[in-house]
């Protein structure tokens, strides 16, 4: 559907993007991962054709589109500050780009009305200035007048990140779904990683204008590629030296000059574990946070302090000062060889 091949962004002296190649599926919802500065948005921006990559080329459907005008790639987008027109009403924003296409009237009243419908906005809501509109209503209208053109391809730059917390999760649930409704191709920026692994069928992990990883959330998770998305993706727990040291002296596999992580819910609390692989320390229950579906609690041991996430099961929680075993599989170890900065 959207492909990028060997693209180069350069303003000046200073390269944004470094060699960026990937390829969206038709109908797939696909992310841009990365924390700030890292050419997310200048890829989306070199999509849309707001910027003209300095080399390689962006095609459409295979067919080559670097050069063509913003208006001719029928490709939706969604602004992180919406940039709708606040004094217009809802029904007018919507149809904005409808008029511009010259669409007669009664054509233009059926496609708004009829979108608006599917994003869950009300008649009473279309006739409305959208300054009258709370955030998450006025999300809803920028989905709605990108979308209504019936473009190939959606471009949703951080569309949810100037909503409190409660209202993120729940439009990112709508967002999901309406994307399954309509079958559209979705490019989607965040530098939140729990969006992007509730949301994504296929993630693509920047930094510093260069793509880390392209796979699944599954494997962008649990097969991070490089040490950055290791770190970037959910907490994790680094083991030290003398951790590793332990291992060895106990027979586990493990090259010290290398790094080593495991995820927090990898390790467990006081839990009988029979497997050749598994390694066991005892441990200081250090401190504690209950989130309801889970504990986490802060583990000092002889080599290191872990982080360890315990489902909970209902029971009596492990109190400050408590002794207790951490166990984990060695295998679920992930280990990179050190890069020089």
């Amino acid at each position: 559907m959207i492909t990028l091949d060997n693209i180069e962004v350069r303003f000046g002296d200073f390269t944004a993007l470094h060699d960026i190649n990937l390829h969206v599926k038709e109908g797939e919802f696909y992310t841009f991962l990365g924390p700030s500065g890292c050419g997310k948005t200048t890829t989306l921006r070199t999509i849309t054709g707001f910027i003209e990559p300095t080399k390689g080329s962006v095609l459409m459907k295979d067919k080559d589109i670097t050069n063509v005008p913003i208006e001719k790639r029928n490709i939706g987008i969604v602004f992180q500050s919406y940039a709708l027109f606040p004094t217009m009403t809802v029904y007018d924003n919507i149809a904005f780009g409808l008029k511009i296409k010259k669409l007669k009237k009664e054509e233009i009243d059926k496609k708004v009305r009829e979108i608006a419908r599917k994003v869950d906005l009300s008649d009473e809501q279309l006739e409305k200035a959208v300054s009258q509109l709370s955030g998450g209503q006025q999300q809803r209208v920028a989905i709605a007048r990108a979308l209504v053109t019936n473009p190939s391809v959606i471009c949703l730059d951080e569309p949810l990140s100037n909503l409190d917390a409660k209202l993120r999760v729940q439009l990112r649930n709508e967002l999901k779904q309406m994307q399954k409704e309509f079958g559209i191709t979705s490019i989607y920026v965040t530098h939140d990683q729990e969006e992007a692994l509730t949301l994504s069928d296929t993630i693509a992990v920047f930094n510093k204008g260069r793509i880390e990883q392209i796979g699944s959330p599954n494997e962008i998770y649990n097969h991070s590629a490089t040490e950055f998305v290791c770190n970037f993706i959910g907490d994790i727990n680094r083991l030290s030296d003398e951790t590793v040291k332990d291992m060895i002296a106990k027979g586990y596999t493990l090259d010290l000059a290398m790094h080593h992580y495991i995820r927090l819910e990898r390790l467990h609390v006081n839990m009988e574990m029979h497997s050749e692989d598994v390694y066991t320390f005892e441990g200081k229950v250090e401190a504690m946070e209950y989130y309801g579906l889970y504990i986490k609690y802060t583990i000092n041991t002889p080599t290191q302090t872990v982080k360890v996430i315990e489902k909970n099961d209902g029971s009596t929680p492990y109190s400050l000062g408590d002794t207790v075993k951490v166990s984990f599989h060695a295998r679920n170890i992930m280990s990179y060889t050190p890069q020089e900065a």
